[in-house]
């Protein structure tokens, strides 16, 4: 697609006049912790989005445990699990890179979101492994985030979406199958079954 570059925003200033100045309550959020507050908020979030970056780009991936899929080792310091998974590590390759890293937390049935920002460590230490066992299996590894920002992000985007509104959910009904496009798209042939499967 070719933009008109008469309307083109490449500056700082030409993002200036078609938004208002954050509030005092916006940029004073921001905390450099996890507090009591935000623990509970972490405690209940069974799904994360870890953001991180590496020599060749940008990845986004969703973490996903039952009840917590985070866990808080002091108001400084979080732990991610890494549980099987489709084993391209895309995110623990980019933070041997770069160890930054942001996090997006969702709770069910909640519109605000909470979000983190920090530096990452990889670590495959046996006694800290054992602790987060699931189902019996160990997790190959665990990312150790060193949080720097903590901050919660407002309810407008997940009110515009009706996200939570089981009304509003399409599943099979509406999207092609899963399965079929892998098998399209690969040349290898993927069962609905193979999408599930836990262990890699």
């Amino acid at each position: 697609m070719q933009l008109d570059p008469a309307h083109l925003i490449s500056t700082a200033d030409d993002l200036a006049p078609l938004y208002r100045p954050p509030s005092v309550l916006v940029k004073n959020k921001v905390m450099p912790c996890i507090d009591a507050d935000f623990a509970r908020i972490i405690a209940h979030s069974p799904l994360a989005v870890l953001a991180t970056r590496g020599a060749d780009g940008l990845d986004c991936s969703p973490r996903g445990d039952p009840g917590q899929t985070v866990f808080v080792e002091d108001e400084q310091t979080l732990i991610l699990p890494d549980r099987p998974g489709n084993n391209r590590i895309d995110s623990l390759r980019n933070i041997l890179h770069h160890p930054q890293v942001a996090l997006l937390f969702l709770v069910p049935g909640v519109n605000e979101v909470f979000r983190v920002n920090g530096t990452a460590q990889l670590t495959r230490d046996p006694a800290l492994l054992a602790r987060f066992a699931y189902k019996d299996q160990w997790p190959r590894a665990l990312v150790v985030i060193t949080v720097q920002e903590a901050f919660l992000h407002c309810a407008r985007a997940l009110l515009r979406a009706d996200v939570w509104n089981p009304a509003g959910w399409v599943g099979d009904r509406v999207l092609p199958n899963f399965a079929a496009m892998l098998t399209q798209q690969t040349g290898v042939h993927v069962s609905d079954a193979d999408l599930s499967i836990e262990d890699r």
